[in-house]
């Protein structure tokens, strides 16, 4: 790594130029491929892990915040997923002035950096208010303050498994031929692109000594769909992501606050839990799909019709 703060220079010289400074926390996942679709799997796939490495950046550079990642548009050449970054206070523990809407150049950023040929060096350039990555023939032009959030981000291990996940899951369809970022849907092409033998090569190699089935707990918000109003095993139905789940619910104190009337349950009512996910990979692959859920701890009941009356004002 080159610390620097001279000024940008030759930039001409370089082939192929990308700038993060021109994106906002709104960015368009740009799939290279001759088709003008996608394998509906991968595009689905690839998108949760995206959120997934989301939250868990987030999570580090923005403490006292959640954010939602929601896809706003599709387009084709090659294909392209626009996805918005939503952003909301947890307990109005911080002010507003305290948010850094940078997650989704944070993505982009670490993706452009970390995944490459090994044949092809990196070299980082750090300046006043921008950072240079030259990656062999491309250059990749990072705002300061997003290059540090990005490595706050990588010390988390969900970020940058959830980045492997995302790898993974496109070097694994024949039909994409590489990755890359644009600013809005109707952008030109991107000059950078991370090809799918760059993803192959930073993916962990898979031996059959790996297991092929994993737990891992998450904070989630799951809305009710079905209760189960007694000690048991059987599943509740959730809605989680916008996909329906079954879980059982084993916090026991959950139970005891319910049938001591503290909490009342209904459909519609959300959950914030401790959820372990049971994972299995896929053959030949390091694509993890879940299998299997279980609520081991509720964090926060919020019942429908207080979400309604917050919500709601005078007309």
């Amino acid at each position: 790594m080159l610390a620097s703060d001279t000024p940008l220079r030759n930039e001409v010289l370089c082939l192929a130029t990308i700038r993060l400074d021109e994106f906002s926390d709104g960015i368009v996942i740009y799939f290279q491929t001759e088709q003008q679709r996608v394998n509906a799997y991968t595009l689905a796939s690839a998108l949760v892990s995206f959120a997934d490495a989301a939250k868990a950046a987030n999570r580090s550079i923005n403490p006292g915040f959640e954010i939602e990642i929601v896809v706003e548009a599709l387009a084709s050449g090659s294909f392209r997923t626009r996805v918005n970054a939503v952003y909301s206070g947890a307990g109005n523990l911080f002010s507003a002035e305290s948010l850094r809407a940078v997650v989704l150049s944070v993505i982009a950023s670490f993706i452009f950096e970390m995944i490459h040929p090994p044949s092809q060096p990196v070299n980082v350039i750090i300046e006043t208010d921008q950072v240079i990555i030259d990656r062999g023939k491309d250059r990749i032009i990072v705002p300061r303050n997003v290059y540090v959030a990005s490595q706050e981000a990588k010390a988390n291990p969900q970020f940058t498994a959830a980045i492997s996940q995302t790898a993974s899951t496109i070097a694994a369809d024949p039909d994409l031929t590489g990755l890359s970022f644009a600013p809005s849907i109707d952008s030109p092409a991107p000059q950078v692109f991370i090809t799918k033998e760059s993803l192959q090569a930073y993916l962990p190699n898979v031996s059959e000594d790996e297991p092929f089935q994993r737990t891992i707990l998450e904070t989630c918000d799951l809305q009710i769909v079905k209760a189960i109003l007694e000690r048991s095993d059987r599943k509740w139905e959730f809605r989680w992501r916008g996909v329906k789940i079954s879980a059982p619910v084993l916090d026991q104190s959950f139970y005891s606050n319910f049938f001591a009337h503290r909490i009342t349950i209904a459909p519609g009512d959300e959950l914030q839990v401790r959820m372990k996910i049971t994972q299995r990979r896929q053959p030949e692959s390091t694509i993890f799909t879940n299998v299997g859920y279980e609520v081991v701890e509720v964090l926060r009941h919020s019942p429908k019709m207080a979400q309604l009356e917050i919500g709601s004002g005078s007309n």
